[in-house]
């Protein structure tokens, strides 16, 4: 693995200011924005490179950043291993690099000790960082924590502790690392799926000790869903306001609310599947917060739903603040989790190929732009510089102006038939970073680095 560009010696690994960093999958915010500026637009191979380095094999997970670090999931196609990685975020050598996988296998049908299913391999969560530790979390349920400097200070196999997962695809939700402790929503079906998993199974949230990854609370989520609608690949998003810490999570047709210290639930919201007739709307979008509102979005084609905050208890009817409205509504997401930024939803649609600029308190529809190509839109947007970067599965960079809605420019960054490129566009020290299927790059300006 080596850099494009030369650099100096390696840097000394101060810690930056948090509003710097990209600690997590959605980023310093859990919204997908951050505040950087200086960014270049007019990205290339060639153009704005600072470092691009080979990985060793494909994922969708999302690289995180703190202070002078980067760190990144991934697979070793040619060993069948799961790795952990550390790079150094000004010339992005690796510092360490961890085999991070305990080989275990769920029962039913699994393709390789990297591979459940031929649409991903379990590198799809992304790890996330408090600045002392940082957790790296694969699909088939080993969760790993080290400190900055590569040390491991624990690791088990949550399928092996609980049970194996009950899930149609690959299991993907995030850790979120928050105050000490490690959230993971595991939302799954009441009867094996694929041959893995248990009839009767449990939904739960699950909150373990960051330092010493010790259960502290498994808190049983019921719904009535049925079938693949039961299950949920979203992350559980934090917030705090108005006095009141809480977990938002989403899955079994709701959203619901829960307290951080003891699990829980303080209020829910739902249904966008009356009756439960759907049997197959599992949930993939995470919860995002803007102003007093979350907006989650309903499987397929279904619409995007702003839901009041800071309630209690089920909130029926009053709970619905606004729905996306009409019969070729493009306000829809199936996979992409939307961004608030600048006072605004974005909502990435891949059913309808198009992003759109929604105001938070009415779902006025501001503007909607087509996404360029054929090729999916399931990375989440980024925003960050006035402006929304998104990529597709042939890893097509479009960077749109956050304001008119117009495509700044474009670029083709994946390598020859590249697809199923997913890993969100991640911001940080006026840097930009942007996964491939082979490749890491690190794009900017040399006079923009802080």
């Amino acid at each position: 693995m080596k850099p494009l560009l030369p650099f100096a010696v390696l840097l000394a690994l101060p810690l930056a200011t948090a509003a710097q960093d990209w600690p997590n999958w959605r980023g310093p915010n859990f919204d997908g924005s951050t505040t950087a500026a200086g960014l270049p637009v007019k990205l290339a191979k060639d153009e704005h490179v600072v470092w691009r380095v080979d990985l060793p094999g494909p994922g969708a997970s999302t690289p995180v950043v703190l202070g002078d670090r980067v760190f990144l999931s991934s697979v070793d196609s040619k060993e069948q291993k799961l790795v952990a990685l550390c790079l150094d975020r000004a010339s992005g050598k690796v510092l360490w690099r961890h085999d991070a996988g305990s080989g275990y296998r769920p029962a039913g049908k699994v393709m390789s000790a990297i591979q459940r299913d031929q649409r991903s391999t379990y590198v799809a969560p992304s790890p996330a960082t408090d600045g002392e530790t940082v957790l790296f979390f694969f699909g088939n349920g080993d969760l790993s924590a080290f400190d900055l400097d590569g040390t491991e200070l624990w690791s088990r196999n949550l399928q092996k502790d609980y049970g194996d997962f009950a899930f149609q695809w690959t299991f993907s939700a995030s850790p979120t690392l928050w105050e000490g402790r490690v959230f993971l929503p595991i939302l799954q079906r009441d009867q094996p799926a694929n041959g893995a998993g248990k009839e009767g199974a449990e939904s739960f949230l699950l909150a373990l000790d960051a330092q010493t990854g010790k259960e502290i609370y498994r808190h049983v989520r019921p719904s009535d869903a049925v079938m693949e609608s039961l299950e949920s690949y979203a992350t559980a998003i934090p917030r705090e306001a108005n006095g009141r810490k809480e977990l938002l999570v989403v899955g079994g047709d709701v959203i619901t609310g829960h307290a951080p210290d003891t699990g829980k639930e303080l209020w829910r919201w739902g249904t966008w599947n009356e009756g439960h007739r759907e049997m197959w709307w599992r949930i993939v979008p995470s919860a995002v917060v803007g102003g007093d509102v979350a907006l989650v979005c309903a499987p397929k084609r279904a619409p995007v739903y702003a839901v009041k905050l800071d309630g209690e208890g089920d909130l029926g009817d009053r709970g619905l603040v606004w729905r996306s409205e009409g019969k070729r509504n493009p306000v829809s997401s199936d996979v992409p989790t939307p961004l608030y930024y600048q006072d605004k939803f974005f909502v990435l649609s891949d059913v309808r190929g198009a992003l759109s600029r929604v105001d938070p308190k009415t779902g006025a529809v501001e503007w909607t732009t087509d996404m360029p190509g054929r090729s999916p839109w399931r990375a989440s947007p980024t925003g960050a510089d006035g402006k929304v970067w998104c990529i597709n599965h042939e890893g097509r960079l479009v960077v749109v102006d956050a304001k008119s809605g117009a495509i700044l420019h474009e670029a083709e960054l994946g390598e020859e038939d590249a697809d199923h490129i997913r890993s969100t566009v991640v911001v940080a020290h006026n840097r930009i970073f942007v996964r491939t299927n082979a490749s890491l790059y690190c794009f900017g300006r040399e006079d923009t680095e802080r």
